[in-house]
């Protein structure tokens, strides 16, 4: 947009602005309250226009109900005013006549769009068979100031969108259909869990030391204290104090915080699912995993089916188990398992693969893997048996000592979550996070201090346990068919304007 068209804008909306000012000040001096307390309804629009679907044109209820909203529409046709309300659910017509009304009809010309209305009257449907409110009586709610984006048409610009959510959920229903059935995906998620016998709790937020995932955290100083404190990263080494402390099954559904870039699958701010289960180890997690994704998945969307990105995808169980080492010599065509770590750099330096890890045989397989492979699953699908290098949290392999009983759904070469058999050998576990403080003291800012009261509770003797963290965010983006993170986040982090 230019500049000249811009100024135009900008100064067509501040007269608009103007406007609304002073009908503003007209109601004042009519003693009329702009901001009235409160307002009785007596149905919604959606419960309304249901109960009196059944009326015939032109057909007159005799019942009478108060309904409120925001006036989304304005017609008028001489002695008759046709206004259209929106409320949290439908929008509802309501049908003003002057010979009725008198003076009352008048204070219409105060109200604009955007504007909240209280309005009671006699149902009745009109003779295109429109449900509609016979006003009897009206008042003002709110008095907007600012119009509503390009005249109620629709708000286009999606950095606005993002940026103003109240307006993109007002002007875009399709806005408010798709956090409706994020919020039931995830009041779905819960039920599953709940049915399972877990337990939903809490975690901290702000921790002193901060673990259980490979990533930077946002740090924070607390003034009594004199002393830094974290932003949850993931609430994993938590989860696993109570399940020393003798809970069994417990999940929490929370806020994690990383200091990493933005993209359509990335956020700081993201919703993570977490959860353990005493007994079981990671071929239970997958089983759960996929149970889950399909109950959701049903929920939701009354299928196991959805469409992203144009194509269709089936969460129905089972989903496939490929190991990491197969998957690269499908997509990469090298036999890592038979390859040492020298050879492995040579085949990464030669391909170009993005490398910023320590050198060594596993992180070598799992940067091949992430370059290779990744985009390659479009359906559901676990990755499993990851090297040894890529957590310190992890049992090893039963039947390979260079990996790990560790797993990762892909879907449309999305990473969905990550999973363990858990790590319960304290001895081990020390000597996992020694090796992560010094990979931190040396300049790894993904690397995770030394908790020296987690480990202490591991000595204390904790179960063989299964753990599984699931992205929330990607899961409705999956589900509800959106591409990007900022789509399924009422509020995504944004950079200020």
């Amino acid at each position: 947009m230019n500049d000249k068209k811009q100024g135009e804008e900008q100064e067509q909306h501040n007269k608009l602005v103007e406007e609304r000012l002073e009908k503003l000040e007209e109601l004042r001096k009519k003693n009329i309250n702009p901001y009235p307390y409160n307002y009785k309804v007596s149905k919604n629009t959606g419960k309304i226009r249901t109960e009196y679907e059944n009326l015939k044109p032109e057909e007159h209820s005799g019942k009478k109900e108060s309904v409120a909203g925001r006036i989304v529409l304005k017609r008028k046709m001489g002695k008759v005013f046709f206004i259209t309300l929106q409320d949290e659910f439908e929008k509802i017509q309501v049908y003003f006549r002057k010979n009725d009304l008198g003076d009352l009809f008048d204070m219409l010309k105060y109200f604009d769009l955007g504007d909240f209305i209280g309005v009671k009257g006699e149902i009745f449907k009109t003779k295109t068979g429109e449900v509609t409110v016979y006003a009897e009586k009206f008042e003002i709610l709110s008095k907007a100031i600012r119009p509503l984006p390009e005249k109620y048409h629709g708000l286009k610009d999606t950095e606005l969108k993002y940026r103003k959510r109240y307006l993109d959920l007002i002007v875009n229903p399709e806005s408010a259909k798709t956090f409706r059935k994020r919020i039931a995906l995830l009041k779905a998620v819960r039920e599953f869990l709940d049915k399972k016998g877990f337990l939903e709790v809490e975690t901290p937020i702000l921790h002193p030391i901060y673990g259980g995932a490979a990533a930077k955290p946002f740090t924070t100083f607390h003034n009594e204290l004199k002393m830094n404190l974290y932003l949850r990263i993931s609430p994993e080494l938590y989860l696993k104090r109570l399940i020393v402390g003798g809970f069994n099954k417990v999940y929490d559904i929370n806020k994690n915080f990383r200091n990493e870039g933005i993209d359509t699958t990335h956020n700081p701010e993201f919703t993570m699912l977490e959860l353990y289960e005493a007994y079981k180890d990671y071929n239970d997690m997958m089983k759960l995993t996929e149970e889950m994704y399909e109950y959701v998945a049903k929920k939701v969307n009354g299928t196991t089916k959805s469409v992203f990105k144009g194509k269709e995808i089936d969460f129905k169980a089972p989903w496939p188990r490929v190991k990491m080492l197969d998957s690269i010599k499908k997509h990469a065509g090298i036999d890592a398992s038979g390859m040492n770590a020298e050879e492995l750099k040579k085949f990464v330096l030669s391909k170009g693969v993005e490398f910023d890890a320590e050198h060594s045989w596993g992180n070598y397989v799992q940067a091949i893997f992430e370059h290779f492979c990744e985009d390659k699953y479009e359906q559901p699908t676990f990755i499993i048996d990851h090297p040894l290098e890529t957590s310190p949290l992890c049992k090893a392999h039963r039947e390979d000592p260079r990996l790990i009983e560790r797993f990762e759904p892909f879907c449309m070469g999305m990473e969905l979550g990550n999973a363990y058999s858990e790590l319960n050998d304290p001895i081990t576990q020390r000597k996992l996070l020694e090796d992560q403080a010094r990979q931190l003291k040396e300049g790894n800012e993904e690397a995770n201090p030394l908790d020296e009261d987690f480990i202490e509770a591991i000595e204390q003797g904790m179960p063989p346990t299964g753990g599984l963290g699931i992205g929330i965010d990607r899961m409705a983006m999956l589900l509800l068919g959106k591409e990007s993170l900022r789509d399924v986040i009422f509020f995504p982090t944004m950079k200020p304007e």
